[in-house]
């Protein structure tokens, strides 16, 4: 097939929305794969924090694939990456991956992270022909919400200079040069939840509602953690978390980062 990437525009993003859905939807074998995440959007949210990120596929006119990346500083995060399910094995997802390996050489970051299957031998072999090795699982774990026994302390960062900064200091603490500002501005700028300060220095940049990464109706607490974080792991597991989807962190170069016991971080890269 003769296919061209280009960087999404606007117009772009209803398809690739649709995509995006019936390529995991089938993936996981649902019986109506455009219901995959609900009312949550994903596209529409990753392309306005960044739109250079965002690469399309095309047959001539016609998208037949996306794929996206974040840069949290010196971090790059890749994915997701969907084909629409009749393109599958045509080398669509290698011509998507090609320019996405130059945009993260641009942008000159240490490291570079993805979340795959790790029961799929062809996504965790596609990834590594790109310089992502297979390193531990990241647990997908959630929890129901229930009514607080107590409200605790916390503020809301208010994506002023100082808070930001705050953000930015700790998360050097935790892998040079690591700076998730782009989140944080996102979440606030698009409506899409809140970032929690707590008074001991740590924060948590949470999706909620109808149009973000959550969907509406939220009777549940969703995060994700490598297993590798060992002690952030067993918390979570603690306080009644249980996981209901595995994947394997793959990065670039085949280094731990931040997967670390000593890092205290919950996140899961999907």
């Amino acid at each position: 097939m003769k296919i061209a990437v280009r960087p999404l525009v606007e117009t772009d993003l209803v398809e690739a929305d649709r995509v995006f859905r019936l390529a995991f939807g089938t993936e996981f074998g649902l019986p109506e794969p455009m219901a995959f995440r609900g009312d949550s959007d994903l596209v529409k949210t990753r392309w306005r924090a960044d739109p250079p990120a965002a690469l399309g596929a095309f047959r001539g006119g016609e998208l037949i694939g996306s794929s996206f990346a974040a840069r949290w500083g010196s971090f790059g995060v890749f994915g997701p990456i969907t084909v629409r399910p009749d393109c599958w094995e045509n080398g669509i997802g290698k011509r998507l991956l090609e320019p996405t390996m130059a945009l993260l050489e641009a942008w000159r970051i240490r490291q570079a992270g993805l979340f795959t299957f790790p029961q799929s031998p062809k996504h965790v072999a596609l990834y590594q022909k790109f310089g992502f090795w297979p390193q531990t699982l990241t647990a997908v774990m959630s929890k129901p919400v229930e009514p607080p026994q107590e409200r605790g302390q916390w503020s809301c960062c208010t994506g002023s200079p100082a808070s930001l900064r705050a953000c930015a200091e700790l998360t050097e603490e935790i892998f040079p040069g690591l700076d998730v500002q782009r989140e944080i501005l996102a979440l606030g700028n698009q409506g899409l939840g809140e970032t929690v300060l707590l008074p001991d220095g740590g924060f948590a940049a949470c999706h909620l509602g109808k149009g973000s990464e959550a969907g509406s109706g939220c009777s549940k607490l969703v995060a994700g953690v490598n297993t590798a974080r060992h002690a952030a792991y067993r918390r979570m597991m603690e306080r009644g978390f249980r996981t209901f989807l595995h994947g394997v962190a793959m990065q670039r170069p085949d280094e731990a980062g931040y997967n670390r016991p000593d890092c205290f971080v919950i996140d899961d890269w999907r």
